[in-house]
Formats: C-alpha cells, sequence, structure tokens
C-alpha cells in the first residue's frame, strides 16, 4: 500500500505562519472606523486587500482605491512592528528544511507585505512565494496555488498545503492540495482530503505525510492467448507486473489459469470469469461481480479494499472483435455513418457491462475494446467510448494525454506492423485498449511494452509476450489518514 510521495508543502502566510490575521482584523477595524463581528468575517478574513476594500467602499460609499491604500498602510505598519511567528511554525519549517522537502509561501497579501514577513522568517525557508501581485486571480481562486506547484515542478496531489481560514482552503482544495487546517479566527470543518488542528506544534513532515493520498496503480493487458505465443512465457509476464509496480491488472485472453498462475505467484489476490477473464490485486478482493462463467467476450468485476478503509470496483471487458472498424476504414474505405453502424454488437456489451456496475463506489473500467476512441479520430463519432463517456467513465489515457496527434497511445499493434493475410499491406496502428474510470484522480498514464518485439511471426522469443500493449494508470485515492 503506497501513498503518494510529500513533494512540497505550501503555506499560507497570514495566521498560518505569523500572527498576521490578527493584525488584519484590526487594520480594517481602523480604516471601517468600527468593531468588526462575526459577520464580518467572510469578506475580511483570507481576503486580498482590494476586495475588502471594495467591501468597504460598498458599504460606507468611499472611493475603494483610497480605502485600499488606507488598508495596505495600516496592515503594513503593524506588520513591521508586530510579527510573531506562530507557535510550532518555524520548527515545523526546519523540520521539512532537514528532510529536504520544499516549501512555498502562498498568500494573498500584496508582495510589499509579504517580503517584510519573509525578512522577518528568514526568505531562505522557502523556495516559492507567490502574493496576490503574481495570480490575476488571488484566493479563493486556486491560481496562486496552482502558480506555486508549477513554479517548483510539482503536482497538486502530491502537496500538503497549510492554511488558517476557509477562503485559504477552498483555494488549496480547488487547486488539488491535501490541506492542513489551523483555524486562526474562524472555525473551519473537517472534510474528505481536510485535517483541522489547533495549532502547528508537534506537526512533523511525517504527520503531513500521512495526509496524502494512496495511490493505485491499474493495467490493462490482453495476454494473447494468456502468453503461449511466446516462450517463457509465464515468467515474461511476472517480470513486467513486477517491474511496472502496478497494484491491479485487469486481464483479457487470460487462457483459463493465469489470473490464478499469476496471482499465486505474487502473493496476490485474484479473481477468474471464464476462460478469458481474470482480475489480479495486491490487495484484498472483497467481492466479485458479472457472470463467473463469462463466454470470451464479456465483463467481470470485483471490489478491493485500499486501506483500512477505501473501496474501490474494477472491472475487466473483452468486447467482440468483427467488423474491426480500423480495416473497415483503412481498407474498404468505408465512411463514418457505416462504420458506426457497425460498432452494435461491441456497443451491446458495452452497455450491458455499464448497467452492471454499482455507482456507489469508485470504479475502474479496463478492457480490450477492439474500438477506437471518438476522442482520437475527429471524423467517426466511435459509439462504444462515446457511450461510457456518457454514463460518466473518463478515459485516463486522455486525460493525462489530451493530444491524440502528439500522443496516439497506441496499443494495437506492437508486433504486427503487416497485416495477417500476407498482402504486405500495414497493419492500422490505433488505440483500442483503455482504462476509463468513474470517481478517482489521474495522476499518470502511459502505454508500456517491454524491449524490441520482433514482429509476427518470429514472435517467440520476443520479451513482451503480446500482441498488445498495456495501459497503466496512476490513480489518486483518499488518504484514509489516522486522525492527527
Amino acid at each position: 500500500m503506497t501513498r503518494l510521495p510529500l513533494q512540497a508543502v505550501l503555506f499560507d502566510m497570514d495566521g498560518t505562519l505569523v500572527d498576521t490575521e490578527r493584525l488584519w482584523w484590526e487594520a480594517v477595524e481602523q480604516v471601517a472606523g468600527r468593531a468588526l463581528t462575526e459577520a464580518d468575517q467572510p469578506e475580511v478574513l483570507g481576503r486580498p486587500v482590494e476586495h475588502t476594500a471594495a467591501w468597504l467602499a460598498a458599504a460606507t460609499g468611499t472611493v475603494a482605491a483610497n480605502l485600499a491604500d488606507a488598508l495596505h498602510r495600516e496592515f503594513a505598519g503593524r506588520v513591521r512592528t508586530g510579527i510573531v511567528p506562530r507557535p510550532g511554525a518555524l520548527d515545523l519549517l526546519d523540520a521539512l528544511a532537514r528532510e529536504g522537502v520544499p516549501t512555498a509561501l502562498v498568500t494573498a497579501s500584496p508582495r510589499a507585505v509579504a517580503d517584510t514577513v519573509l525578512a522577518a522568517l528568514g526568505a531562505s525557508r522557502f523556495a516559492v512565494s507567490v502574493t496576490a501581485d503574481d495570480t490575476e486571480h488571488t484566493k479563493p481562486a486556486p491560481d496562486p496555488y496552482l502558480a506555486a506547484c508549477r513554479a517548483l515542478g510539482v503536482d497538486p496531489a502530491t502537496c500538503v498545503a497549510v492554511e488558517d481560514t476557509q477562503t485559504g482552503v477552498t483555494s488549496a482544495e480547488a487547486a488539488g492540495c491535501a490541506v492542513l487546517a489551523v483555524p486562526s479566527l474562524a472555525p473551519i470543518e473537517a472534510a474528505p482530503g481536510r485535517t483541522v488542528l489547533a495549532s502547528l506544534e508537534d506537526v512533523t513532515p511525517a504527520r503531513l505525510r500521512a495526509l496524502l493520498p494512496y495511490e493505485l496503480c491499474v493495467m490493462s493487458w490482453n495476454l494473447w492467448y494468456g502468453g503461449t505465443k511466446v516462450r517463457d512465457h509465464r515468467t515474461k509476464q511476472l517480470k513486467v507486473i513486477t517491474e511496472t509496480g502496478v497494484d491491479v491488472v485487469g486481464l483479457q485472453e487470460t487462457y483459463g489459469t493465469a489470473a490464478q498462475e499469476l496471482a499465486d505467484a505474487l502473493g496476490w489476490h485474484h479473481h477468474r470469469a471464464g476462460e478469458n477473464l481474470g482480475i489480479i490485486s495486491r490487495h484484498p478482493i472483497t467481492a466479485r461481480f458479472g457472470d463467473p462463467d463469462v463466454g470470451f467476450y464479456g465483463a467481470a468485476g470485483v471490489r478491493i479494499r485500499v486501506g483500512a478503509a477505501t473501496e474501490v470496483d474494477i472491472w475487466t471487458t473483452h468486447l467482440d472483435c468483427e467488423p474491426y472498424g480500423p480495416y473497415e476504414s483503412a481498407f474498404d474505405g468505408l465512411p463514418a455513418d457505416e462504420l458506426i453502424a457497425h460498432e452494435d454488437v461491441r456497443l451491446e456489451q458495452l452497455r450491458d457491462t455499464l448497467g452492471r456496475i454499482d455507482d456507489t463506489v469508485p470504479v475502474v473500467l479496463v478492457g480490450d475494446f477492439n474500438s477506437p476512441s471518438h476522442q482520437d479520430w475527429p471524423d467517426v463519432e466511435w459509439p462504444v467510448t462515446k457511450a461510457a463517456a456518457e454514463a460518466g467513465f473518463s478515459d485516463s489515457y486522455r486525460e493525462a494525454h489530451p493530444d491524440p496527434v502528439r500522443e496516439p497511445g497506441l496499443t494495437w499493434s506492437p508486433v504486427h506492423t503487416e497485416h495477417e493475410d500476407g498482402s504486405g499491406r500495414p497493419e492500422p496502428q490505433d488505440r483500442i485498449d483503455f482504462v476509463l474510470h468513474r470517481g478517482l484522480g489521474v495522476l499518470d498514464s502511459r502505454t508500456y511494452v517491454s524491449g524490441r518485439p520482433r514482429p509476427w511471426p518470429d514472435v517467440e522469443d520476443n520479451e513482451w509476450p503480446s500482441d498488445h500493449a498495456a495501459v497503466i494508470t496512476t490513480f489518486s485515492l483518499g488518504s484514509g489518514a489516522e486522525p492527527v
């Protein structure tokens, strides 16, 4: 069971690292000429100067620019004389530095104020700083946190943001970060992906790592008659699975016993359905779905448990191979409407599968669809993948690689360069194997072929024991973190 690595920690400034939220509150009271109340908090806490100035201007009829200038002066004066680090803040920054975890300052305050605070804290403590002056939109928009992640070269999903206001929490969560909230003046509710603590005292890098989500790496792999076209195929299959580090494999063309044999060799769990389909998982299988005696074409599913309580459904499907659209297009010149009309069998098979899938938990649907994607062909709305999209499934490879021209992601075929009929015609290359999902976050997706496969028929000594490329997607799951 693997968590995402902690690549960076992103700190809000006011009220999180330094006790300036109180100073900002006092500055707004001074400019407003009255005591603020709880009802004023949404317009003051975590807000940039310009927002609060516009709010005051609407209430008082004063020019917003003049109010913004006054707020800047009042707040900056208090910051210069009243910066106090929040309890545990400096200790946590130093601990992260010792472990080589980069940090960023992400604030809705202007650059002038942030630089004053950075000078007091030590600017060298932070690899990056992002202020209200550095992005078009500031908090609660995700822009500041996204900008910090870009500057650090990290994925937001691998970062923890530390915040003290709901406005900042909204910004960090919209960017895709896990959040540690340490409220200063207003309470913040705990939520999935969000942990709330009273202070930063006793927070360590290890505790921050525990806030990150688990990752789940899923492979779709057509074994090509169980791999029997290649010598020592089972050893080569095991090598692929171990070297790629995948957690779950949805298999097609298992040739009866492949799922069990692979799982037994790996010490994993498995589900076999008929002579063609199987799923192997390093995580426990808690339920099995579909017809256990499914034919050569069809679908099978399992529910796996990751960690103490996170459940994910995994389905594998193999759709009929005839008629094959890319052949009808390349060899017969059929127009789009006829190609689409010939997808009826596969479309019905997929719809039957979609009708069996539970919608109460996240789900991954993998398989050899024997059909291209409507996202890849500009002139053909291939109905099988389109039906999956209409059912709420996203194509993980296209999420990670949205340009089909630059990154086509071909899966058919690494060993068939010429058509098998001996005519010498080039084999149409296409993407017909998929890892689809509903309710998960995609961290990465790729196709995979090991070695340099020799083309058919000289394949028996290939390192790669299949005629399809595999598709591997890494997903982000819930953190399942223990209370900290």
